[in-house]
């Protein structure tokens, strides 16, 4: 149990006001830790929405700097932040907007050498990344660890995720393998509208936020889609694949893999 203060009962009156929240969720959300991956377009929302309801430890990893044509999406960094590492551009206002959250940065590559070790310590794990070869990284290692993770990609004027728990369908049950590096461009190659990021980035807070507190219904099984330009939201049913080759009954993947990265400049 976690004695609220005062100031925190003020805080989080919104919160607490919510039947199927109040002081007990709450005090869930003080106590969770979530794992971010990719402190941009996507981990930029995420981060500021999930220190704002209060999550007790957030971790935040990212090996890149920001970049100009970065601040067209990723709003948890600002013009001055401009070529600071986006792990401590990210921390910076997770803290200016609650500093009861305590903050873990990566500044590094996740990759197979590091992944499990990661994720080891974390409730939830959110893919803020833009690129195939990490989210098949990210899903394969807590797949083997057991850890419920939120699937997100945008590209352009779409988005797409899903809620990942153990023993529902993974991203390898819907997508087997990486596609060719060059097949499919990225958010640097084919341009994204800002606002996605945003609309989608909150979509994954709220499921990790639901996981959490223990409410209302994951969008496990289902992979939710939108089409910005118009407005419509598609949910398709998906089943955990019984032949899937990390996550079903004879997997093959049993290590993980560091796929190729596409020859682009990956700015996500």
């Amino acid at each position: 149990m976690i004695d609220l203060t005062e100031e925190q009962i003020e805080r989080y009156s919104r919160h607490i006001l919510l039947q199927d929240v109040g002081l007990e969720g709450q005090e869930k959300i003080m106590n969770a830790r979530v794992l971010v991956i990719g402190a941009g377009g996507l981990g930029a929302p995420v981060s500021l929405y999930l220190a704002a309801a209060g999550v007790g430890t957030i971790g935040v990893v990212d090996a890149d700097v920001v970049d100009l044509s970065n601040l067209q999406r990723q709003v948890i960094h600002f013009t001055a932040d401009v070529g600071k590492p986006k792990v401590e551009s990210a921390k910076e206002k997770i803290l200016a907007i609650n500093p009861d959250v305590k903050v873990n940065t990566y500044y590094k590559f996740f990759a197979s050498d590091n992944a499990l070790d990661i994720i080891r310590d974390y409730d939830f794990i959110i893919d803020g990344t833009d690129n195939f070869p990490v989210k098949f990284l990210i899903n394969d290692a807590c797949v083997m660890a057991g850890k419920p993770f939120s699937h997100g990609g945008i590209l352009r004027f779409t988005g797409q995720t899903f809620t990942h728990l153990p023993g529902t369908a993974c991203y390898r049950c819907m997508f087997k393998e990486p596609p060719p590096p060059g097949a499919v461009p990225t958010c640097s190659q084919a341009g994204v509208l800002g606002a996605i990021a945003g609309m989608l980035g909150t979509i994954q807070a709220a499921e990790a936020l639901k996981y959490i507190i223990g409410i209302g219904n994951l969008l496990t099984d289902r992979l939710l889609t939108f089409d910005a330009k118009t407005m419509n939201f598609r949910t398709v049913k998906v089943r955990r694949n019984e032949h899937c080759p990390v996550c079903g009954t004879s997997p093959t993947v049993t290590q993980l893999i560091d796929y190729e990265q596409a020859a682009c400049d990956l700015k996500h």
